[in-house]
């Protein structure tokens, strides 16, 4: 890595969506007179009555959670896509619309309202993934779905209403812009070499070492060179998996394991329950052959200086070209000196 670029404005190159980023690492020294968010808190409650997420509390459709003792999911009941929509087209000149029907999920990590991701055992993180690869078969097989995206919505800050852990899944008949970017940039790659593009930049960061995190024997954490977030994070298997589906086991127990870890040095990056949207990508289910795709997961967390300085995408951001404020190398060195043990655990 070229030392002038850790100092001076340069563009790097998403190798996922064929779009560059704008990085300006001498920005971090202006003051800052903005506006200061409240840190985030962990919950001291492992039950809350009023939790619509909570064992055996009523949701505001009217209906009940079962009393749960593992990862739980359910249907939306203020879901953004649904299922029984006409199909029509609007197209009128430069006037163009069509119908778009899906299926939304909560999934309730655990019973218990206090837990976090870092702050559960890696077997109840491991049972989250098993609820996620389900979700994933049974929606992913219907006729109706082409595309099932699962993430998490972590933080009031990231517009999350309710402190009980979960996340959400969101199914649909078209296939997400995100989605389609990544895969012609991973089937251009294919189609040329033969192998994962992923695989490839992942060979490529562990000879280098610069931005690599924690790793285990099935998967690793990094910072990827084109990351737009300030501590935006990558989980890449060592295997190519098309699908969540296709984790064994035992990589499904290190990828429990790696979630926790990770998530924990977040929290002691500011000794607050850090805030993020994580998601995993992966192959569509439009049953076509994707043998180019390499499933991810990512985590965008917007803090930047402090728990109470946030970062988002605004102006230059949102008119011309994503930007950042510090280079991955300086964003891998922080997070990856962080402690192994969430910070509450010595309080």
């Amino acid at each position: 890595m070229m030392q002038d670029f850790n100092d001076n404005p340069h563009r790097r190159f998403n190798i996922l969506t064929g779009e560059w980023i704008l990085v300006s690492p001498h920005r971090t020294k202006r003051p800052w007179q903005g506006k200061n968010e409240e840190p985030a808190k962990f919950s001291q409650v492992s039950y809350d009555e009023n939790c619509y997420l909570c064992p055996g509390n009523t949701r505001a459709s009217g209906d009940v959670n079962p009393e749960y003792t593992a990862p739980f999911s359910f249907t939306n009941d203020f879901a953004a896509l649904l299922q029984d929509v006409p199909e029509e087209q609007f197209d009128d000149g430069l006037l163009k619309a069509e119908s778009e029907s899906g299926i939304c999920k909560v999934v309730c990590f655990s019973p218990n309202h206090a837990l976090t991701l870092p702050i559960m055992k890696v077997e109840e993180i491991t049972q989250v993934i098993a609820l996620w690869q389900e979700e994933f078969i049974g929606l992913g097989k219907r006729s109706d779905i082409n595309y099932v995206q699962i993430f998490e919505n972590k933080g009031a800050v990231m517009g999350c209403s309710n402190p009980h852990p979960h996340g959400q899944i969101w199914a649909q008949r078209s296939i997400p812009e995100e989605i389609i970017k990544k895969t012609q940039q991973q089937e251009h790659y294919w189609k040329d070499h033969k192998k994962s593009l992923l695989g490839a930049y992942l060979e490529q960061e562990l000879e280098l070492k610069e931005r690599i995190l924690v790793e285990n024997e099935h998967f690793v954490a990094l910072v990827p060179y084109w990351a737009i977030w300030p501590y935006e994070t990558m989980i890449i298997p060592r295997r190519k998996v098309e699908t969540i589906d296709q984790l064994t086991d035992e990589e499904v127990r290190d990828f429990a394991d790696i979630i926790k870890i990770l998530t924990i040095k977040y929290d002691n990056i500011f000794k607050t329950s850090f805030p993020y949207s994580a998601g995993i990508h992966q192959a569509p289910t439009d049953g076509l052959n994707h043998e180019e795709w390499h499933m991810h997961m990512s985590f965008y967390p917007p803090l930047l200086r402090s728990s109470t300085v946030k970062k988002f995408m605004v102006g230059y951001e949102l008119f011309a070209n994503p930007q950042r404020d510090i280079t991955a190398e300086q964003a891998a060195l922080t997070i990856r000196s962080q402690s192994n043990e969430h910070y509450t655990n010595s309080i």
